[in-house]
């Protein structure tokens, strides 16, 4: 994690932390059409080689908060829950599964060695930005279609453009992709996020195509997901951090009792010391150590610059499974 933050600066990417001035979003005086939530997207064949995907970088950004960013109370809706989905594959021949360890709770940061589930629903994420390759984290969930990432809205959407030759890649092993490099083929972002880019509502999605005759979640499960589940639970998050001192070939994780953004956000908050690369990653809530599963409930998203190790990650409510549905119809 890069320790030299000025006071002032606000991260989006959960990526490196970039020095700048965190300034009140600017309005437009012209009506504008709504922005579509959702693109088409765009393959290059062939793209992604094991060299790019080590060299691609964290995707660092910095930003005020959108229109309508505060801090707000999340609405008493009864919640709705998705069961996870089992793998129909074992795991490759040629990956030996990982020597089980105990997991730490807390931990504010270090490598899953407990094996399970999640070591194939997550995964990193590539994707071509303003010309260049960049990396962020996703996952694998249950969806009507079975083939569905959820990630961060910026690892899909980022100043106004909607990033290309997008592939998940779970399991990713230092530029190895032994369950293969699933192409999207269309990528979805809350309608907040797509429009304005609102910090509360940082959640992407795609979907993608099937692979050797499969889809997503039959060759690598999925996880179980909740919206409008509330706040202050005994959380795990994941991601594939690529930014110092991680190097983006292991999957790290984070666990502690959640809370919730006191300051700019209705975000949930967790102590987490994750850093560019891991945005996207998975928060889970009843999180099993044994089999790898549990009900995701939000995606590493951003953190602020004077409060060092720890990460926020927007509430899935309404307007997160708006977007989950129409992703998952697709």
């Amino acid at each position: 994690m890069n320790r030299h933050r000025t006071a002032a600066s606000v991260l989006l990417a959960a990526g490196a932390l970039l020095a700048g001035a965190l300034t009140a979003a600017t309005p437009s005086a012209a009506v504008e059409a709504p922005a579509p939530s959702s693109f088409r997207q765009q393959q290059t064949p062939g793209f992604w080689t094991a060299e790019r995907m080590r060299a691609a970088t964290p995707l660092d950004v910095t930003a005020a908060p959108g229109p309508g960013s505060h801090r707000s109370a999340a609405p008493a809706i009864r919640p709705t829950s998705v069961p996870p989905t089992p793998a129909d594959s074992p795991a490759p021949a040629d990956s030996p599964a990982p020597a089980a360890s105990p997991a730490s709770f807390p931990q504010p940061g270090g490598a899953w060695t407990g094996g399970g589930a999640i070591v194939k629903t997550s995964g990193r994420v590539f994707f071509t930005f303003n010309g260049r390759t960049a990396s962020c984290s996703g996952d694998s969930i249950t969806s009507a279609n079975g083939s569905t990432v959820i990630t961060a809205g910026h690892c899909v959407k980022y100043q106004g453009a909607w990033h290309t030759n997008w592939i998940f890649v779970p399991a990713y092993d230092n530029g190895n992709a032994p369950y293969g490099q699933w192409s999207a083929t269309k990528t979805f972002a809350t309608t907040q996020w797509a429009a304005s880019e609102d910090m509360n509502m940082d959640v992407g999605l795609a979907v993608v195509a099937p692979l050797n005759g499969q889809k997503l979640s039959q060759a690598v499960g999925a996880q179980g997901i909740q919206f409008n589940g509330g706040y202050n639970k005994k959380m795990y998050s994941f991601g594939f951090p690529a930014a110092a001192p991680y190097d983006g070939t292991k999957l790290i994780y984070c666990s502690a009792n959640s809370g919730k953004d006191f300051l700019l956000t209705k975000d949930h908050s967790l102590s987490c010391n994750m850093t560019g690369g891991s945005s996207g990653g998975p928060w889970f809530q009843d999180f099993n150590e044994a089999t790898g599963l549990g009900t995701q409930v939000s995606v590493n998203s951003f953190g602020y610059n004077f409060l060092p190790n720890t990460m926020y990650g927007p509430y899935f409510g309404n307007e997160a499974k708006a977007a989950y549905d129409q992703a998952q119809s697709a």
